[in-house]
């Protein structure tokens, strides 16, 4: 479990990969990083939360949000952020990297590869167990099973507790998870 989100990283390769051609115009690369990063974090929203059934962020609470999954101060943020990215820290990192060998790059490349690829892996399996926890004997009340959840994920291993906080605004979608536990016990919770 590495020190970053997934999600921006993507969005940052994205930004680098697709979004090169806006160079010559900070306004437009500014408005395509404003899409590229609202597109991104709602489709990983809402397929984490289907797969998962569980919210791992909510901005509900903000304003002007899109379902709760983005608002206008996250997706002004990816904007920004993706101004510094192309402007600031891609050309840095590009002379730093023309300096290395052709041989070096690959097995940089690899090792960094192998690392996020174990991360995922690592990630996928603790958050599938969040989905094995009993949550039986619990209220309809999203916010006490959330706390729940975080409390074993906290007393678990090192990478548990990342997930914590990686993610410290997650909540647990109950109204699924309790028809789960119902059909598993064949009982009203």
């Amino acid at each position: 479990m590495g020190p970053y989100c997934p999600i921006y990283g993507f969005g940052a390769l994205i930004i680098t990969i697709f979004l090169n051609r806006y160079l010559d115009d900070p306004v437009a690369l500014f408005v395509m990083s404003c899409l590229t990063g609202a597109i991104l974090e709602y489709f990983s929203s809402y397929m984490m939360e289907k797969i998962f059934q569980t919210r791992w962020w909510d901005y509900s609470e903000h304003k002007y949000n899109l379902n709760g999954r983005i608002s206008l101060t996250t997706t002004l943020g990816f904007g920004a952020l993706g101004l510094i990215l192309c402007y600031v820290f891609n050309p840095f990192f590009i002379n730093l990297l023309n300096d290395l060998s052709s041989l070096t790059l690959t097995i940089l490349t690899i090792i960094l590869a192998l690392i996020f690829l174990t991360d995922c892996l690592i990630s996928f399996k603790i958050i599938s167990s969040i989905k094995k926890i009993d949550l039986t004997g619990t209220k309809d009340a999203t916010d006490e099973i959330t706390a729940r959840v975080k409390e074993i994920l906290k007393s678990k291993s090192f990478f548990n507790k990342r997930l914590v906080i990686a993610f410290p605004s997650f909540k647990v979608k109950f109204a699924e998870t309790k028809e789960k536990i119902e059909k598993i016990y064949h009982k009203k919770v």
